[in-house]
Order: C-alpha cells, then sequence, then structure tokens
C-alpha cells in the first residue's frame, strides 16, 4: 500500500516537473498583416518545435520513472525489466524527438517549402 502510494507521488511529481520544463511562454500573435505570419514554412516549423518538445518532455518522464524503477526495485527481477523497459522506451522517445525535425523537413521538401 505504501509503495503504491509512493509510486503515486513520484508519477505526480515527475509529470508536473514535465509540464513546467516543458511550458512555453506565451507571446502576442503578431499582426494579421505581418509578412510570414501565416505562410507553410513557419507554420512547419512551429509544427517540428512543439512536436519535439512534446517528445522531449515525454522521454524525460518515461527516464525518470524508468531509473526510480530501477532505484526501488530491490533486486526483484519482474521490477528490474519494467524498469529497463522504460528507460529503452525513453531512449525511443529521445530518438523521435532528434528526428522529428528530420522527418518534417523531409515532409516540407515534399510539399515545396
Amino acid at each position: 500500500m505504501l509503495r503504491r502510494n509512493i509510486s503515486r507521488l513520484v508519477l505526480v511529481l515527475t509529470a508536473t516537473a514535465s509540464a513546467v520544463a516543458v511550458a512555453v511562454p506565451a507571446y502576442a500573435a503578431p499582426a494579421p498583416d505581418a509578412p510570414g505570419a501565416h505562410d507553410l514554412p513557419t507554420i512547419i516549423s512551429n509544427i517540428t518545435a512543439w512536436v519535439a518538445g512534446l517528445l522531449i518532455g515525454v522521454a524525460t518522464l518515461f527516464l525518470t520513472i524508468g531509473g526510480l524503477r530501477y532505484l526501488a526495485a530491490g533486486g526483484d527481477p519482474s521490477e528490474v525489466d519494467k524498469a529497463k523497459s522504460a528507460v529503452k522506451s525513453a531512449l525511443m522517445g529521445y530518438a523521435l524527438a532528434v528526428l522529428a525535425p528530420i522527418l518534417l523537413a523531409v515532409v516540407k521538401g515534399w510539399i515545396g517549402g
């Protein structure tokens, strides 16, 4: 019971920290007549930044959970396997975050941006 409550607390704290770390400050929108405000390259670069930030935040969450699970495993093989799985998921998330701008640049090239 205590272990489950600690796990929930760690999950909530990690999710909160990730949300704060990934938060982007809000700025006033550019004037509608501003050049490049709504052109395709700008929209694609905004999507690229948003997707990469989201992936990095989720990967950091999985890395934190995996590390905490590994520390709390106490030698239990099933818990160690779960921790390793979470760390592998985090590494895949980081890889996707690195590849996201590249993939969107390829799509941008197809579209003709």
